[in-house]
Order: structure tokens, then C-alpha cells, then sequence
């Protein structure tokens, strides 16, 4: 772990094995860190805050600069960490350490476009002036299946808005967090500025996390039922809270598009990092008119597509992330064919070529989806593409957004004007409209309801780390 400066074992000098999810090999081990760590990395991170939260804009993005020099000059090295220790191809690999990188240059960037404000007062001997401040020590907890753009997507805002940070990263990917702070701690970072405290059972890391009152922000990527309580816990304290949770993104193929380039678009999206991404799309609402065009192009795609180790020459996708997920989408595969729906690829987990060495799910289609499967409410976070013919355009809307969750859609159209009206009927935070590939460091992430509370990356990014202070001025 690495608090105040420090590369620090467990103080109970308790470790975890991390392995590769596509061979179940062990590839290292890491400290096993608990409530005593963790207050230990606090009191680092609050014992910096005063004297980091004095440092001019342009040291902190001269710094964030140096970072993100640094990642992208270890990116081969990173990326390949990444598909042994995720399991993600490492074509995908290779574009998220570049992803994860253009966060820290945004945020360098934000970081001397922080301002403030005269504001005008009513009486003549009187001047308002308003500034941003940083929040204070900020606790992360970022999720496995990003895991080294979503360290940078929470750091890189932190840091530029001058708030120091500690660090719980997913138990099943704490390496690549390790190797994101050895850029960090390269570039020069001072002591205590960001600390990482890693454990095999997250809970009792959240329980500090949420009531030290040292800590002032706590931000949180993962699921939406653990979101809930950490989110629940810290506003006891009254600290601020962001949360990027789950998602069940719809994709609208309307009657005016191409159902050819839909499907391409659609297999593209879904089985990128193996359906493991909030933003994938779980419910392709297809016209009746477009129906069998748009599975005839689909189908043929989805068997071609690889399944195996990351490493491997032409993989697509890869494994799950354990094997609770591989029994996730096959309860969920298995439910909508007992209730009628058809699978005219995959629908069985994989085993061959010893793929049963690791958590594999064969790339899906599932046909005939309705309202009654499971696969139609729950979110997959899995290799399974759910096909809805629909047949009224003026009821497409209303099915998109029945759900609580409310982070992506995606809306396939030639028309203006549909893409207008369903980017304002849709209750979701993010829409791609003709495109797969809605997010970038510039961009605000995030989305409605159970999907969660602020926004990451773009201007509204660094705004999450900051307070407003008012000076009120008597002439």
C-alpha cells in the first residue's frame, strides 16, 4: 500500500493473492488492509491537505502533466498488466490506458481554469466576491472493471482542484492501481497527497471511509446496491457524495435507420470488455420492419468474435470477472429460453481449448425478449446481446425508459428530429445517438436515478471536488 509517501505493508501483515481471471493463475499478491490502515492514510492525506491545497494551479498541472507523461510512456507495460490482471483483450487494454491518461491532461488543464466571480450587490459601498476552494481529503473507491481509467477519472480532478485523496481500488484489480501511483510517485508527488490502502474485504475500509470526519467527499464507482450504502453511511457524516452505479442501457433502432449499421454498431458496443461496462446496452429495441435484417447481421458477427486470453492474437472478448458473474448471465440466458425466447448463438458457458480454466460466457444473442424475463429488468454486466422487436414507434420511448436505472441509451436514426425528440424523451444522462463511443475526458459522465449522483470528466468534473466560499466586501 502506499501512505504518507511510503510503500507500506498491512499492519496486520495479513496479504491477498490476485489471479488472472481467464487462467486462474496467480500473478501476485498484495498487502490485506483493514480499518487501522486506513486511518492511517486519512491522517496522511489530512496532514497534507493545508499545505497541497496551497500550491498554485499551475504546480498541480505541471504535476498532473508530468503523471500523465509518464502513463503514457509505461502504456505497453500497463496495458499488458491490465489483460493479465482484468482479463480484457489488450487491443482494449492498450485504448483505456490511453483513455485513463487523457484525464490527467484534461485535468491539468481544468486545473488553471479554476475562477471566481465578482457579483453585484444592491447596495453602492458593498462588492460580493466569490472563489472556488477544494473540498478536503477525498476517499475513492473505484471498481474493477476500468481499473486504471477510473483512478485517473476521480485523481486528476482531486488533485487539480487541490484536495488530497485515499484510495480503496477493487480487490480484484489492485496491481494496476499499484502501477497508476508509481506514475504518480514518479512524477513527484509530495507526501501524503495520495495514499492507497488495498484489502480483500472492502467493507471494513467503506466503514472508515464514511464516518472519519477528516474525510469530506467520498466518491464511489461500482454497484448500485453497494452505492446505496455507502452513499447511506456518509450522509451521516454530511459528506459530499458522488456515485457512478450500474446501468441498463437501451439501444432504439428506429424505422428510418439502417438496420445493417445498427447491428454493426450494437456488436461492436456490447461485447466490448465482455458486456462488463455500465454503459453497454442490455435492451436493443428493434423495429418489427428491421427485425430480421438487423439479426441476420448481428448473428454471423457475434460467432465470429474470439473468446479467450487477452494476450492471444485475435480475442475478442474475455473472461468474467469470477465465477458469481459466469452464473449471473447463464441464470439470466437460461430464464429467457424457459420462457420462449431463442438463442441463435452462444447461451452456454465455455470450456474448450482450456478456456475452463477461467470464467468464460460464450459471446449471445438472445431473440424474442419480453417483458417477463429477467434479462429485461436486471442489468447482465455480461457477453449477451437481448434483441425486443417492437412495433410502435410512440411506445419506444416509454420502454427505453422503464427502469430505474438512467446512465446510457443509444438511438439509431437518419432523422433530425427523431434524434432530437429522443434525446429529450430519454431519462438517461448519457445518449449516443448514431455513435457507440458517447464518453471522453471532456465530456460530463454520469447518469439519473439508480444510475447514480454527479458527473465525472469534463468541466462539471472538477466542480465535484470543490467549495464555494463568498467574501462579502464593505467598501
Amino acid at each position: 500500500m502506499f501512505i504518507n509517501g511510503e510503500w507500506v505493508e498491512a499492519r496486520s501483515g495479513a496479504t491477498f493473492e490476485v489471479t488472472n481471471p481467464a487462467t486462474g493463475e496467480v500473478i501476485g499478491t498484495m498487502p490485506d488492509g483493514g480499518a487501522e490502515d486506513t486511518e492511517a492514510a486519512i491522517a496522511a492525506a489530512d496532514a497534507a491537505q493545508a499545505e497541497w491545497g496551497a500550491t498554485t494551479a499551475y504546480e498541480r498541472a505541471d504535476l498532473l502533466m508530468e503523471a500523465w507523461r509518464i502513463m503514457t510512456e509505461r502504456s505497453a507495460d500497463l496495458a499488458a498488466l491490465m489483460t493479465r490482471e482484468q482479463g480484457k483483450p489488450l487491443k482494449a487494454s492498450s485504448a483505456e490506458v490511453k483513455y485513463a491518461a487523457d484525464f490527467l491532461r484534461w485535468f491539468a488543464e481544468e486545473a488553471r481554469r479554476i475562477t471566481g466571480e465578482w457579483l453585484p450587490s444592491a447596495r453602492k459601498d458593498q462588492r460580493f466576491l466569490s472563489v472556488k476552494t477544494p473540498v478536503g481529503v477525498v476517499a475513492a473507491v473505484t471498481p474493477w472493471n476500468y481499473p486504471i481509467s477510473m483512478l485517473t477519472r476521480k485523481m486528476g480532478p482531486a488533485l487539480a482542484a487541490g484536495c488530497t485523496i485515499v484510495l480503496k481500488p477493487a480487490e480484484a484489480t489492485p496491481l494496476c492501481a499499484k502501477a497508476v501511483y508509481e506514475c504518480f510517485v514518479d512524477a513527484g508527488i509530495p507526501d501524503g497527497v495520495i495514499n492507497l490502502v488495498t484489502a480483500a474485504d472492502p467493507k471494513p475500509i467503506g466503514d472508515v471511509f464514511t464516518s472519519d470526519p477528516r474525510v469530506k467527499k467520498l466518491t464511489f464507482t461500482g454497484s448500485t446496491a453497494v452505492g446505496r450504502i455507502l452513499a447511506s453511511k456518509a450522509g451521516h457524516s454530511l459528506q459530499r457524495v458522488s456515485v457512478e452505479l450500474g446501468g441498463h442501457a437501451p439501444f432504439i433502432v428506429y424505422p428510418d435507420a439502417d438496420p445493417v449499421h445498427a447491428a454493426k454498431g450494437a456488436a461492436a458496443l456490447k461485447f466490448l470488455n465482455s458486456g462488463q461496462a455500465c454503459i453497454s446496452p442490455n435492451r436493443l429495441f428493434v423495429h418489427a420492419d428491421h427485425a430480421d435484417a438487423f439479426i441476420d447481421t448481428i448473428v454471423p458477427r457475434v460467432a465470429k468474435v474470439k473468446a479467450g486470453e487477452g494476450t492471444v492474437e485475435g480475442v475478442g472478448v474475455g473472461p468474467l470477472v469470477n465465477e458469481a458473474a459466469v452464473a449471473k448471465v447463464a441464470a439470466q440466458v437460461d430464464d429467457a429460453r424457459a420462457k420462449g425466447a431463442e438463442v441463435p448463438v452462444g447461451g452456454m458457458r465455455l470450456v474448450e481449448d482450456g478456456l475452463d480454466r477461467g470464467h468464460f460466457y460464450a459471446p449471445t444473442v438472445v431473440t424474442g425478449v419480453t417483458e417477463d424475463m429477467t434479462i429485461y429488468r436486471e442489468e447482465t454486466f455480461g457477453p449477451v446481446a437481448p434483441i425486443v422487436v417492437y412495433d410502435d414507434v410512440d411506445e419506444v420511448i416509454s420502454m427505453a425508459n422503464d427502469t430505474n436505472y438512467g446512465l446510457a441509451a443509444y438511438v439509431y436514426t437518419r432523422h433530425l428530429s427523431t434524434a432530437i425528440r429522443a434525446m429529450e424523451g430519454l431519462n438517461f444522462g448519457i445518449i449516443g445517438i448514431n455513435d457507440v463511443n458517447p464518453t471522453s475526458a471532456a465530456a460530463p459522465f454520469g447518469g439519473m436515478g439508480d444510475s447514480g449522483l454527479g458527473r465525472e470528466g469534463g468541466t462539471e468534473g472538477i466542480a465535484e471536488y470543490q467549495e464555494t466560499k463568498l467574501a462579502g466586501i464593505a467598501l
